[in-house]
């Protein structure tokens, strides 16, 4: 008798440690429709490429969208510069051909060949992150020492430390699962993220620290990390957070005039002229182009920070509700492809990568409602910059390996080749009766 395959047992170390206790994703699996079958929870969720689709869909709508702010957000600033009105606009949308080139190639790549990618993009952005410190490194008049400098181009290697991290954080938690409920194997996964924070706390960027702190505990949760420790690394980094905004005066400023935004500091200016535009727009908007906070009171940060206040303008609450549909959308299905796979590297990568996108989009969106204090996080798919751009896009590449990959969806594209064969030779077959 044939021997039974073996199965790949994918718990987490909560799961094996207490077989009754549910994991940190446990409770979504019944909202999400995460079970597959032909029975009565059948239909459209339940379709093998729904996710995949969902995915590519709302990228493609989201990328759209900010290539039209793109250009609308970024002229007033351009043309400030002498640059002309469309400058940012036309950089914005050739990084959106690469960003999307190369997320098409990451989201072809086998499991094992997204694991090689990682620790191949540590190691670079290490390099390139250490590159930033010396003379080759600039400010590109942002303030933080953040850009490399490459010839005509600037990049922000912080950016694609976000990818690398996702994935080598993914590749070291699925091989040493184990290992993940103990010090030793928890330590050695923070100095993976420690030793990128370190180099980019050296920068002075802040806001780009915080997102990778973030991403950190948004993983070791999903793949079930002992809450002592999330407990620990949530008090020291909240603790570090402070110390850095004390000692240094203008993060300082920035938190009193959130506290205090009517105390006529020039560091209120922007967040009320965010807070003038939303309701400025109304329900319809003002129309594309026809913001008026993005000639004064926004102006370098409209393309930004503040690229939700100006679409909320120009959109009005239709249009930001519709932005936020399409994360919702996308976040959703990024969930529901982590939750589907058997492999504990594509869960976490996928999880990761989701969290990732989800947490830059609410931190955005909150500083320009006036929630949270300016802290320099981008739009994901809309805020103006290059680098940021790049990196999502290879983060929804990560997603659409992940979902393209799912069990549902290898066994429906293995039926389609099965079947394919059969279909050439019964028309084969067919022609040479007649």
């Amino acid at each position: 008798m044939p021997m039974a395959e073996k199965s790949v047992d994918t718990r987490t170390p909560r799961q094996m440690n207490g077989a009754r206790r549910r994991t940190p994703a446990s409770w979504l699996t019944h909202f999400l429709r995460l079970d597959s079958g032909d029975g009565p929870s059948g239909g459209l969720l339940t379709q093998p490429f729904l996710d995949y689709y969902v995915i590519l869909a709302t990228t493609v709508l989201l990328c759209g969208i900010g290539a039209l702010m793109g250009l609308s957000s970024s002229s007033v600033y351009s043309q400030s510069l002498g640059r002309g009105p469309y400058h940012f606009a036309i950089r914005q949308i050739l990084f959106l051909v690469v960003g999307a080139i190369a997320s098409a190639v990451v989201s072809r790549l086998s499991e094992a060949h997204l694991r090689h990618l990682g620790g191949l993009t540590y190691a670079v952005v290490c390099l390139m992150l250490v590159m930033v410190l010396t003379p080759l490194g600039s400010d590109a008049g942002k303030g933080n020492q953040s850009w490399l400098a490459l010839g005509p181009v600037s990049l922000q290697p912080s950016e694609f430390a976000k990818f690398a991290l996702v994935l080598i954080g993914a590749s070291y938690m699925a091989s040493r699962r184990d290992e993940m409920a103990t010090s030793k194997g928890v330590g050695i996964y923070l100095a993976l993220y420690g030793v990128i924070g370190l180099l980019v706390v050296a920068q002075g960027d802040l806001g780009t620290t915080m997102i990778i702190g973030l991403i950190m505990l948004a993983q070791m949760w999903g793949f079930g990390v002992p809450k002592r420790y999330l407990g620990a690394l949530i008090g020291l980094g909240l603790l570090a957070i402070l110390m850095l905004i004390a000692i240094t005066p203008y993060r300082a400023q920035r938190v009193l005039s959130f506290l205090h935004p009517d105390n006529g500091a020039t560091t209120s200016q922007q967040p009320l002229s965010a807070i003038y535009a939303l309701a400025t727009g109304g329900w319809w908007g003002v129309g594309i182009g026809a913001s008026r906070q993005k000639w004064g009171g926004l102006y370098d940060g409209a393309q930004n920070d503040f690229v939700f206040a100006v679409l909320g303008e120009e959109m009005g609450l239709l249009g930001t509700l519709g932005v936020i549909l399409l994360f919702t959308l996308l976040v959703w299905a990024g969930v529901r492809t982590a939750m589907r796979q058997d492999s504990l590297f594509r869960r976490s990568a996928a999880s990761t990568a989701t969290a990732w996108i989800a947490i830059q989009a609410i931190i955005n969106m909150s500083v320009s409602l006036n929630l949270l204090p300016v802290v320099g996080v981008p739009l994901p798919f809309i805020s103006i910059g290059g680098s940021a751009l790049v990196s999502v896009l290879l983060a929804v590449g990560i997603i659409l390996a992940c979902a393209r990959t799912e069990p549902d969806a290898r066994r429906s594209t293995e039926a389609s080749r099965r079947t394919e064969p059969a279909r050439v030779t019964s028309v084969v077959d067919g022609g040479n009766r007649g």
